[in-house]
């Protein structure tokens, strides 16, 4: 699954509906929520940037919120990570947006063009370091996990580790995005560099394996867009992907029984999809209790619904997913600085390996 880009930058408000300002339901999920809830009410709503609804679940997360917040409006646009920063940065002057939703690698654009600004959410303590800024102008609020998504009407024996993959019986099965020009294609080469002794510091054994796949002729092919469709009508037998896609086709897209999603058995990449409070926002209370109830337990739950890992460790995920997504140990999380400067090696290494440029 892609994100769209340039949808347009027009606003949608999730709700036209107002609300009479009164205390939520049960005890606060959180110390302090009352009193942020009652100066969010005052500002009357939430301007959340790049928050797609059909996107990681965001439609149920804004549901959600306006059930437990009335009278704060959720107003939300869905223009594409890149496009966000652009959008921030060419409004700093009088900002726009409260919050600003991006592929980690954009938040750190973010908050290089000064942007954003400090902000500790809840839980914000537990994240791992590669997860979080260090004083909070952005962090990672879900994962996107790259898996085997195997069509079982096409293979007969679900491959189950990295090594798998080179056997003779997966010959021309194979399609992955290609990583110079797309950040999935970056993320399954960490993907594969962990599962074959290699770490954010030595990405080599990722490419050198992807080489040996092509040598294999195992490789149907790479692609430079997102081939959801191409795999839902049976055109490929294996893809190298995000877990969330394969959950999606098997789960919502008819799939079924007829689709095995693998968490490969040696080690896998967790990609960080981050979040900040934007510097100067017009309702800064309201943006601080939206970021607030994404990293609740309640907040983390509704995107393991939408099949996307919560990024707050140890959370306990709603009886309707968790079967849906077991413990995976062998996720690594991927250290978004140090793969941003290991973009153009990957890049070249990649071409070198893979088509002997």
């Amino acid at each position: 699954m892609n994100r769209q880009f340039g949808i347009g930058a027009a606003l949608v408000a999730a709700s036209l509906i107002a609300f009479p300002a009164s205390a939520f339901e049960g005890p606060e999920l959180y110390e302090g929520e009352q009193a942020l809830y009652d100066a969010a009410v005052k500002e009357g709503m939430v301007v959340s940037f790049d928050t797609g609804p059909t996107w990681a679940n965001w439609a149920a997360q804004f549901k959600a919120f306006q059930t437990r917040y009335p009278g704060v409006e959720m107003v939300y646009n869905d223009l594409g990570s890149a496009a966000t920063v652009v959008a921030l940065d060419k409004a700093k002057n009088r900002p726009q947006a409260d919050t600003a939703y991006y592929f980690a690698a954009s938040a750190l654009d973010a908050a290089a063009k000064g942007v954003v600004e400090d902000f500790d959410p809840v839980n914000f303590d537990k994240l791992p370091e590669p997860f979080r800024h260090e004083s909070g102008q952005w962090f990672t609020i879900h994962t996107l996990n790259v898996a085997f998504l195997v069509n079982t009407k096409l293979v007969e024996n679900v491959p189950e580790s990295w090594a798998d993959l080179l056997k003779p019986e997966y010959k021309n099965a194979i399609v992955y995005q290609d990583p110079r020009s797309t950040g999935q294609g970056q993320v399954v080469a960490f993907a594969a560099a962990f599962g074959n002794g290699g770490d954010m510091d030595n990405v080599q054994p990722g490419i050198d394996y992807l080489g040996e796949l092509t040598k294999a002729g195992n490789v149907l092919r790479t692609v430079g867009t997102t081939p959801y469709a191409q795999f839902l009508k049976g055109e490929i037998p294996i893809w190298i992907g995000y877990e969330n896609d394969g959950l999606k086709a098997k789960h919502l897209d008819g799939m079924g029984d007829d689709i095995a999603v693998v968490m490969p058995a040696e080690a896998s990449a967790a990609a960080p999809y981050a979040i900040s409070l934007v510097k100067n926002g017009p309702n800064p209370n309201a943006g601080k209790l939206w970021l607030n109830f994404v990293m609740t337990e309640m907040g983390q739950g509704i995107f393991a619904e939408g099949f996307v890992r919560p990024s707050v460790p140890g959370v306990v995920l709603p009886e309707s997913v968790a079967d849906k997504l077991p413990d995976a140990p062998q996720l690594q999380p991927i250290d978004i600085v140090k793969a941003t400067a290991r973009k153009a090696e990957i890049d070249a290494g990649w071409a070198k390996a893979v088509l002997g440029q």
